[in-house]
């Protein structure tokens, strides 16, 4: 993955996950199973796939969010682009989402980075860091079924 500029910020969170990480990885990449840990989705593991994330408008974000998977590794490694939409891209978030697991004597060690929060970032910043390790907590009870 490319570095970001120093006046950038990242989200990170690793949490040991009751799951193999097969299952992980098919809670990560099944469009059905995202929805149930995520948002809605139109994702298909596909490396340079375009797609995107639908949840309720709320205050400054549109609902929408832009993706486009950059890095895909089966079982270990997945990354993509999480961008804003619509009328909020020109100036929105820019953001690369990267997922990675690695067996343990649990299942499995998976590792969050939400990477590239710009100053201008801030809000959106400051709410996913609130919301990851939550999402994460969700991940592992879909992983775990």
């Amino acid at each position: 993955m490319t570095s970001t500029p120093s006046d950038q910020k990242s989200i990170v969170v690793e949490r040991d996950m009751a799951a193999n990480p097969a299952a992980v990885w098919y809670a990560l990449t099944i469009s059905d199973v995202i929805k149930e840990w995520l948002m809605e989705n139109d994702f298909q593991p596909k490396l340079g796939q375009k797609f995107n994330f639908r949840a309720e408008p709320m205050y400054g974000w549109n609902g929408v969010t832009d993706c486009e998977v950059v890095e895909l590794v089966e079982n270990e490694t997945l990354a993509y682009r999480w961008n804003a939409s619509g009328d909020q891209a020109e100036g929105g978030l820019k953001t690369t989402l990267r997922w990675t697991l690695a067996p343990s004597a649990k299942g499995t060690l998976i590792k969050m980075e939400h990477a590239g929060f710009r100053p201008q970032d801030e809000g959106g910043f400051q709410a996913m860091n609130a919301g990851w390790p939550r999402i994460l907590a969700k991940l592992e009870e879909v992983a775990a079924q």
